[in-house]
């Protein structure tokens, strides 16, 4: 099972449809910014939406020109580079960006993720516990932690940072998403396929969640329920190359 895990993918909330306040200071040149920031917004989170992280990599770093305090835009910023596959420096901004005031919790939080994925795991979870003490009713927070600890094998403490997320948002689905995978480590298979089922009758499930779930079902022996589940999203070739994976898993299963 275990070898298996990084084949299960947990969510980390990304937050890229959140609107950038505006603060100008007056003048020609801020007239100037005003009429061109709202469309760099646009063109970052369309950018975002399509998986285009180059591309919104240079949209956010234009902003975060104009604005080099604005945290909204640097923690937009970095969540591009972690996005594009570059955590560290992602993580490098966000503490540019805690050195010049405050320790803002979204920049903490963001600055958790950064380091949970460039894999220090020891500044993630002190990143994220920071954050958490400063926003304790932030659920995403305590999910980002609960991926952390996850990671270092903390499963049951894990659980406990999803059991508060799911506090704070009811069903919110991937908190239920990333409790199903931290049971499915710890060995509780039926469990955590309960769990990822409860979480795929939200509205807002998404298709990773779908995934994991034909995973998991392959794991405990159910190759045509893990069939039945990737089918809904993948393309004909995909669904081939998949079943036959599915197959073989739930053959060891037996």
């Amino acid at each position: 099972m275990r070898r298996l895990i990084p084949l299960l993918l947990p969510l980390l909330m990304a937050g890229c449809a959140e609107g950038l306040p505006y603060m100008g200071s007056g003048g020609d040149e801020d007239a100037v910014a005003r009429a061109v920031e709202p469309s760099l917004r646009t063109a970052a989170q369309m950018a975002e939406a399509n998986g285009d992280w180059t591309a919104a990599i240079q949209h956010w770093s234009t902003l975060y020109q104009r604005r080099p305090d604005d945290r909204t835009v640097a923690v937009a910023l970095a969540r591009a580079l972690r996005c594009k596959g570059t955590p560290e420096q992602a993580a490098d901004l966000m503490q540019a960006s805690l050195a010049k005031g405050e320790r803002d919790p979204k920049v903490l939080a963001e600055m958790g993720k950064d380091y949970l994925a460039a894999e220090r795991l020891g500044l993630a979870t002190r990143a994220l516990e920071e954050a958490i003490t400063k926003a304790p009713t932030d659920w995403e927070n305590h999910s980002a932690l609960g991926v952390t600890l996850d990671t270092q094998g903390r499963h049951a403490e894990a659980q406990a940072a999803y059991a508060r997320a799911l506090e704070l948002s009811p069903d919110n689905p991937v908190a239920l998403n990333n409790l199903a995978l931290s049971l499915a480590q710890a060995g509780q298979l039926n469990d955590a396929i309960a769990t990822l089922r409860r979480a795929m009758e939200q509205p807002s499930a998404g298709v990773q969640l779908r995934q994991n779930l034909a995973l998991l079902l392959a794991l405990k022996g159910d190759s045509q329920g893990a069939e039945r589940a990737a089918a809904k999203d993948l393309p004909p070739e995909m669904v081939r190359t998949n079943n036959q994976i599915f197959r073989t898993l739930a053959e060891r299963a037996k």
